[in-house]
């Protein structure tokens, strides 16, 4: 008799456009923790998941959301690992922010690069995604803190 736990199956991803506006971080937050129940993804790694989505969503408002154009938010969840994806069609490359910057551009993305276990910016015609990963699965998640 075997056991072990089968390998999670694939969630339906979850995705929706946001117009550019204060509102959207708050809902964009709030469709991503909806998505989080769903799947059984609780405790401080939701928390961790929401916060990333909140700083990748006010992230693409303030600097990638050019006027009249909004953000797409892209959730999927498989084999163990939840991905994270806004994409905007705005200019520029983000870049994290370090403590010496004079300002407060970038440390956003220090918070999404210490919560996620890895991110990324990729190109996009118009625009970019910006992405995080999270594994959700107590192995994988054991293994990162290491």
């Amino acid at each position: 008799m075997n056991h072990e736990t089968p390998p999670p199956t694939p969630q339906t991803p979850r995705e929706r456009f946001y117009r550019r506006e204060r509102q959207s971080v708050p809902a964009a937050r709030a469709f991503a923790a909806g998505a989080l129940v769903d799947w059984g993804i609780d405790g401080e790694r939701a928390d961790d998941v929401t916060l990333c989505v909140s700083e990748l969503a006010t992230n693409a408002l303030l600097h990638g959301v050019p006027p009249g154009r909004g953000f797409r938010l892209h959730l999927s969840h498989t084999g163990g690992v939840l991905r994270v994806e806004v994409h905007d069609s705005g200019g520029g490359w983000p870049r994290c922010g370090g403590a010496e910057d004079a300002d407060e551009s970038g440390r956003g993305l220090l918070l999404v690069a210490a919560l996620s276990d890895k991110w990324g910016v990729t190109e996009r015609d118009p625009g970019k995604v910006v992405w995080a990963e999270f594994g959700t699965r107590t192995e994988t998640v054991a293994a990162a803190s290491l």
